[in-house]
């Protein structure tokens, strides 16, 4: 499961992917828009410039924006700058592994050798998808609850 700042961080990516290119978002009225903690989004925004997914700009007109197109920022790059690694067992991480305490042989291991599998078509999914495809899916599900028509009397 993903954590809270993960999720705070899809929300304030998706409302900068649908601002103008040209514009920057001050922290305020991303954490007030959004409903965010101000101080905990900072934090977040921070991580995610170092990522090189956001730029930054002080002064007037300042604030912060995608540093790429919405289709070229990858719902794993999101996840893997927040998260760090998300392999589903220790001994399958590539940041942070460990030798499970009860495996015998991890070659012949049933447990990871399955979680092999998982974790593979997850990093596919979360590389395959994009914060574009994220706004879209919003969008897309708001114009259908819009034309949504109630016949009951």
């Amino acid at each position: 499961m993903i954590t809270k700042k993960t999720k705070y961080a899809f929300k304030a990516l998706i409302h900068l992917a649908v601002t103008p290119v040209d514009q920057h978002v001050l922290i305020a009225e991303l954490a007030e828009s959004e409903n965010i903690p101000k101080k905990f989004l900072e934090s977040i925004l921070l991580s995610l410039r170092k990522g090189g997914l956001l730029k930054s700009r002080i002064g007037k007109g300042g604030g912060y924006a995608l540093a790429l197109p919405a289709d070229k920022i990858t719902i794993g790059s999101i996840v893997r700058i927040l998260e760090g690694d998300i392999a589903p067992v220790q001994c399958l991480s590539t940041n942070n592994y460990a030798r499970c305490e009860e495996c015998l042989d991890e070659e012949s291991c049933g447990i990871r050798l399955t979680m092999a599998e998982v974790n593979e078509v997850l990093n596919s999914a979360l590389e395959n998808l994009t914060l574009a495809d994220m706004v879209e899916r919003g969008r897309q599900a708001r114009r259908k609850a819009k034309r949504v028509i109630d016949y009951s009397i």
